[in-house]
């Protein structure tokens, strides 16, 4: 009996490592099937991504950000969405003209501890310096002084559009360093808030066909209803895209609109849960109309990027708008505000002036003295002439908005008789030195000097062309920006408020 007993356990002990052997080829399998659809949605993500040129991006760039003690580092992305006239595109509210073109762009500032975030839009009409860019046949534009921002994607007037000259207009412009670029057509931002299961808007108000195209001639039909109510596909594309019939009917009132719109897309997406897993769906519909840096250039890249974004808190995600004012039909960007909100991003700032970069929380860092509200140069009814002195190109555009965004009238700009000045000068009338001195704290170290003829004029020396540019702005605050800038809308705010400008 005992032998019959050891010849049974023989037999389940050699039935046992059958099962066991079969179990663990069954899991290997499994695993290897796993990793292998794995591969083939990544391979089929990376067939949808479309990368666009290096060779377009400026060689003269700001510095890279620095790590920070525990080696980390902020991340800065340009975002822009292309109304590309081409393919379905055109069905979606392309319209019919060829090339394409950019009403949206929004610069995204990681900070480096990952937990806070920064999206700040640039309107399109807006006026800034467009510097030299690559064309197809690989010739490069010359620089422009003032120009509307949106043209900047618009140079070559290709299907593709071009985002390397929006991002070397973006460095330009903030004097930040762009790691990536993202651009995103009408047929993919359609796709993904479909793929997400739509989006959570608001409207102030019903609007109609008629509020979309004014060209219509008449209401049309009831597009949406007043209040707040999901949208994926096309309703979504229209209520991004509208501009007419809300607020004054500003681009600015649908950048507002946008960024609540973004708000509450991030929060369908962090809701959904920030894995591989759910992203990669969202990845599958993005990626068709996607194209994006050599950086980004691959669906592993992307989802890695995403996954760097799932500890920052709804709330510590902020969109505002880079401060402006109009000028005449065109946005000009208002100074020093504008220079501020730059230098916090680049000293890694969030918008109540605490230091990203420092390792502890605000809670446990002692609470900041009161600051100094920042001092600004009053130059109401002061009127005065500008006048480049070097041979660098657009000075004369930059210092004249410096001098406007202070109050200051710029009553001319041109180009200066000698080309040679080395000190900024400022030239004042018989009883205009209190004037000029006003013009002259805006530009330090220019020299006054006076003439025998009534009026102010600033002659733009190599010194400032050596600063970039850049006028006399208060030391950035350790406390709280400028209200124009600290203002920004939450990702966690309620999808009805702040949703118009006027």
């Amino acid at each position: 009996m005992s032998a019959r007993r050891a010849g049974a356990r023989s037999t389940g002990s050699g039935r046992g490592r059958k099962v066991r052997r079969i179990a663990l080829w069954t899991t290997a399998g499994v695993a290897a099937l796993a990793v292998t659809a794995g591969g083939l949605v990544y391979y089929r993500l990376n067939g949808n991504l479309s990368t666009f040129d290096s060779a377009g991006i400026a060689k003269d760039r700001p510095d890279a950000a620095s790590a920070d003690a525990q080696g980390r580092v902020p991340i800065n992305l340009l975002l822009i969405g292309s109304d590309s006239r081409s393919g379905s595109n055109k069905d979606l509210g392309g319209g019919q003209e060829g090339g394409a073109r950019s009403d949206t762009a929004i610069l995204l500032h990681v900070y480096a501890d990952h937990k806070h975030a920064v999206g700040v839009s640039i309107p399109r009409d807006s006026l800034v310096a467009v510097p030299s860019c690559l064309l197809p046949n690989k010739n490069w534009t010359k620089a422009q002084a003032s120009a509307m921002f949106n043209s900047a994607f618009s140079v070559g007037d290709t299907e593709q559009g071009n985002p390397a000259c929006t991002q070397n207009t973006v460095e330009k412009l903030t004097g930040l360093r762009i790691d990536h670029t993202m651009v995103i057509n009408f047929q993919g931002f359609a796709d993904m808030t479909s793929a997400v299961g739509g989006v959570d808007v608001c409207l102030p108000k019903a609007v109609y066909e008629g509020d979309l195209d004014p060209n219509l001639g008449h209401r049309g039909k009831l597009l949406f209803n007043q209040g707040h109510q999901k949208i994926s596909g096309q309703a979504a594309l229209d209520y991004v895209r509208i501009r007419h019939g809300l607020g004054d009917g500003s681009d600015i009132g649908r950048t507002k609109r946008q960024q609540a719109f973004l708000s509450s897309l991030i929060k369908q997406v962090k809701s959904e849960g920030m894995n591989p897993v759910a992203l990669l769906p969202l990845a599958d519909a993005v990626t068709k109309s996607l194209t994006v840096d050599e950086g980004l250039g691959s669906a592993q890249k992307l989802v890695d990027f995403a996954m760097s974004l799932k500890d920052i808190d709804l709330h510590d995600i902020k969109f505002l708008t880079v401060p402006w004012r109009y000028q005449g039909e065109r946005v000009a960007l208002v100074h020093p505000d504008a220079d501020q909100l730059w230098a916090a991003l680049k000293a890694d700032r969030t918008l109540d002036g605490q230091d990203a970069s420092a390792g502890p929380s605000p809670a446990d860092s002692p609470s900041p003295g009161p600051t100094a509200a920042p001092t600004k140069v009053d130059g109401a009814g002061i009127r005065v002439a500008v006048y480049n002195g070097t041979s660098t190109t657009g000075l004369s555009t930059k210092a004249a908005e410096a001098l406007e965004g202070s109050g200051f009238t710029v009553t001319g700009r041109a180009n200066a008789a000698s080309r040679t000045h080395t000190t900024t000068l400022v030239e004042y009338g018989p009883g205009e030195k209190a004037q000029a001195e006003k013009v002259a704290e805006l530009f330090p170290g220019a020299s006054l000097q006076p003439g025998t003829h009534a009026g102010l004029s600033v002659t733009l020396g190599s010194d400032y062309a050596a600063g970039g540019g850049t006028t006399a702005a208060p030391p950035l605050p350790t406390g709280p920006l400028p209200t124009s800038v600290s203002q920004a809308r939450s990702a966690d705010d309620d999808a009805c408020s702040d949703l118009t400008f006027g």
